[in-house]
């Protein structure tokens, strides 16, 4: 285990050039077990490398999973925000809250075809998750 250090709060730029910051360090011993880094959309609906989150997901010493969520923006006036949550196995599964990053950490399936119709996954005019 190593003692990890996150932050959970948010971080603001403001118009005037001032920054408002809550931001608070909470530290913790953990295994890291996978992360995700995922890109948000712009205006044209596009991905673009100016707004996205990054998850990462620990494991406690007795065995309490914590996913840990940085969603970033380069834009001014757009928060910055730290938050961190406790998940279940469910949560990290195929179909689960968390299934990309679940995937990216080992805990990920193959789809079943009902659960890709059910969700419509791989629907060609709108992002799967």
């Amino acid at each position: 285990m190593d003692t990890i250090k996150v932050q959970v709060g948010r971080l603001q730029a403001l118009s005037s050039g001032a920054v408002q910051d809550d931001r608070q360090d909470v530290e913790f011993e953990a295994e890291v077990l996978g992360e995700l880094r995922t890109y948000g959309y712009g205006r044209d609906g596009n991905p673009t490398d100016t707004r996205g989150a990054t998850q990462t997901l620990y494991k406690l010493a007795d065995g309490r999973l914590l996913v840990h969520t940085h969603q970033w923006s380069a834009w001014e006036g757009e928060s910055t925000l730290y938050h961190l949550a406790e998940v279940v196995e469910a949560d990290l599964d195929a179909t689960g809250d968390h299934a990309a990053l679940g995937a990216e950490s080992g805990y990920g399936r193959p789809l079943t075809v009902d659960e890709v119709l059910a969700r419509d996954i791989g629907d060609a005019d709108e992002p799967p998750f």
